[in-house]
């Protein structure tokens, strides 16, 4: 099983892509997190992540997968890929939902394209994923649900489980080994991530609201604050930048429409889902409305 799983992170190496060992069985990063870290050899100069540790070094690929099974990550960023996950319905979910690899067909479709022919993965659950090299000049990173329902895509800030993995459900197996191609620039396009701003005084006036300089400075920095937020914290940034805000509505200097599409693009900006993103929303803002009922002094 070792010699199996070696065999796949140094095949990974040999492409150039950047490999770090996940789990036993598992998709999950072996390596330790920031709180149980030792701050020597890699960490010694400070905790460094899995993104950080990967690595196409055969020797130090050796040495990791010397005593255990563990399988086999591909950071993305690192490897100058871009990988299209196309994922398949839950269980319990209906039938008659359409997968991932459906509504990418659509979308190419749409697009007046067809499905890249690409370096095309099988996963244990039964999904596709579609490797890219991602595209020079332009830092794409981690986006859910983007380019459609149960399409997600892994950049800057992501991984993705080699083939040749193990998973209870069963193997991460090559559909066609050929080498990736250049990410399509229809494809890049709709995977930029939008600028966002905070509306202008004149939009604000437009609708007839007189926003308090304080307010307005307060929400372009919470937008810029969630659409830099790093992968691991964009929803509970999302969610502090909410309830930061929410007094503003509920003394009547900032309408609620203006904070919700504000936040609203700059979650999705950040990776977030637009279903993900509009239920922090809602909750930040009834929270802080309900906490805020009368101005305070600032």
């Amino acid at each position: 099983m070792n010699n199996h799983l070696l065999y796949a992170a140094l095949s990974a190496a040999e492409r150039g892509w950047h490999v770090f060992p996940l789990r036993p069985g598992d998709k999950r990063p072996a390596l330790h997190g920031e709180e149980a870290c030792p701050r020597i050899r890699d960490c010694a100069g400070g905790h460094r992540k899995w993104e950080e540790r990967a690595t196409m070094d055969p020797d130090r690929i050796r040495r990791a997968w010397a005593d255990r099974p563990f399988n086999v990550g591909i950071a993305t960023g690192p490897s100058r890929l871009l990988v299209v996950d196309l994922d398949r319905p839950k269980r319990k979910s209906s039938t008659d939902a359409p997968d991932g690899a459906t509504t990418f067909e659509a979308l190419c479709e749409r697009a007046g394209h067809a499905v890249p022919d690409t370096y095309r993965v099988r996963t244990a659950s039964g999904g596709e994923h579609l490797y890219f090299t991602a595209p020079d000049g332009t830092r794409l990173i981690n986006s859910a649900g983007r380019l459609g329902r149960l399409i997600d895509t892994r950049a800057w800030g992501g991984y993705v489980v080699a083939p040749g993995s193990l998973a209870p459900t069963g193997a991460y197996t090559v559909l066609d080994d050929q080498q990736p191609i250049a990410l399509p620039e229809w494809l890049r396009v709709l995977l930029v991530p939008r600028r966002v701003s905070a509306p202008s005084r004149a939009a604000v006036a437009e609708r007839s609201v007189r926003a308090a300089r304080y307010a307005l400075r307060a929400l372009e920095l919470e937008t810029v604050s969630v659409q830099n937020a790093l992968q691991g914290e964009r929803n509970s940034t999302l969610l502090s930048a909410a309830r930061a805000l929410g007094r503003f509505i509920a003394w009547g200097d900032l309408p609620r429409n203006v904070v919700e599409e504000a936040l609203q693009g700059a979650g999705e900006a950040a990776g977030l889902s637009e279903r993900a993103c509009a239920a922090t929303i809602r909750s930040g803002l009834n929270w802080s409305i309900a906490h805020n009922p009368q101005r305070t002094a600032v």
